[in-house]
């Protein structure tokens, strides 16, 4: 599995993303839209948005969060297949 974050430095929900990430083992790429300007431009084109984090697992993109919702969880366990009680 290739797993990619888009990130920024002060963004407290990609915070959340990576801190998952890591507390389950899952090895992914970050990408800070801060230090490199054709990666906004690349969430912009593919979500519609500058909004982050954005998650792109083997290709497909995902928002791992939702305002008022936080970090969707069970979402993110189910697309990155980690089984419950982990």
């Amino acid at each position: 599995m290739v797993v990619q974050v888009y990130t920024t430095a002060w963004c407290r929900d990609c915070r959340s993303a990576k801190q998952f990430l890591e507390e389950h083992g899952v090895a992914y790429t970050e990408v800070n839209l801060d230090a490199d300007p054709d990666a906004s431009a690349e969430v912009l084109k593919r979500v519609g948005k500058r909004a982050v984090p954005q998650l792109v697992i083997d290709g497909e993109w995902f928002q791992p969060y939702m305002p008022g919702r936080g970090l969707l969880t069970d979402e993110l366990m189910r697309r990155l297949r980690i089984p419950r009680g982990l």
